[in-house]
């Protein structure tokens, strides 16, 4: 009765961990370049029971004659959240500082069948660099394009400064101010999306090295173009994630009444049968 109750409890936090993955991509739904989350959910090993035979104890020296029952099931668990690398829809906005990468043509990785993702490459604080998909970029003080107050780089490694009004972003994302090209901006190219950690305000890491410049000279195999005055829209399917909160809702409350159905066996159990007269 008490493995019940344990894998009623294991459905419930694997659940409740599906539902806040969902809110957490409905609440990004406006956030620019935004990737929603999956979740992969498994069940835990199954484990085969056998039935000991004979009158003697076992040992460690004498197990005895066993006859198998059959595989029990112990319940499921939350596995981890996979990013939809998918392109969002673009946005037209009008503001000279956003810029939305358009993926063209981008090749798939041989090992597993799935396509690399671009992104542009940001500098943090710490000197590390992450990388984004948010093109909604602003001017900070020091006149620095930034993604969430963090420098967007050139191919050079140095922050882009924009000094004018006057400014145009080609399509192969080089920076021109009153007619003179000063930067280029940096694309990246992940061949192997399993390689990307994604964190906070929309940031990805690696732990494998930096990945290669996406552009013609890094890679020709790679084909984008950037759009000055879009942004890319987050690519979550609000409707289809609605629903699947409500199935998390009603598989959450279903262990919810096993839970308390081998509550109330227990309780009956102590209060009932265990009781001396």
């Amino acid at each position: 009765m008490l493995r019940g109750l344990y894998t009623a409890a294991a459905g419930m936090l694997s659940q409740q961990k599906r539902t806040e993955m969902l809110s957490n991509n409905i609440a990004n739904v406006n956030t620019p370049g935004y990737k929603a989350d999956q979740s992969a959910i498994r069940a835990f090993p199954e484990m085969l029971l056998s039935r000991m035979e004979g009158k003697d104890a076992p040992t460690s020296m004498k197990m005895g004659t066993q006859t198998p029952i059959g595989a029990l099931n112990t319940g499921a668990y939350l596995q981890e959240l996979v990013p939809q690398f998918t392109q969002g829809d673009l946005k037209e906005t009008g503001l000279p500082t956003d810029v939305a990468l358009l993926e063209e043509e981008v090749p798939a990785n041989a090992e597993t069948g799935m396509k690399g993702f671009l992104l542009f490459a940001v500098g943090m604080q710490d000197g590390t660099l992450r990388y984004t998909r948010n093109g909604h970029f602003t001017v900070n003080g020091q006149n620095q394009l930034t993604s969430n107050g963090m420098p967007v780089l050139s191919t050079d490694g140095a922050p882009i400064e924009i000094t004018g009004e006057d400014f145009e972003i080609t399509p192969d994302g080089r920076v021109r101010i009153n007619g003179q090209e000063t930067a280029q901006i940096d694309v990246r190219f992940a061949g192997d999306v399993r390689n990307l950690i994604k964190e906070s305000s929309g940031f990805f890491r690696t732990e494998d090295g930096v990945p290669p410049l996406a552009s013609a000279a890094g890679n020709p195999d790679v084909r984008y173009s950037l759009k000055q005055g879009f942004t890319e829209s987050s690519n979550v399917d609000t409707a289809r994630a609605y629903t699947e909160m409500m199935t998390a809702y009603r598989s959450f409350e279903a262990n919810q009444k096993v839970l308390q159905a081998y509550d109330r066996s227990l309780e009956k159990a102590v209060n009932e049968i265990g009781r001396l007269n």
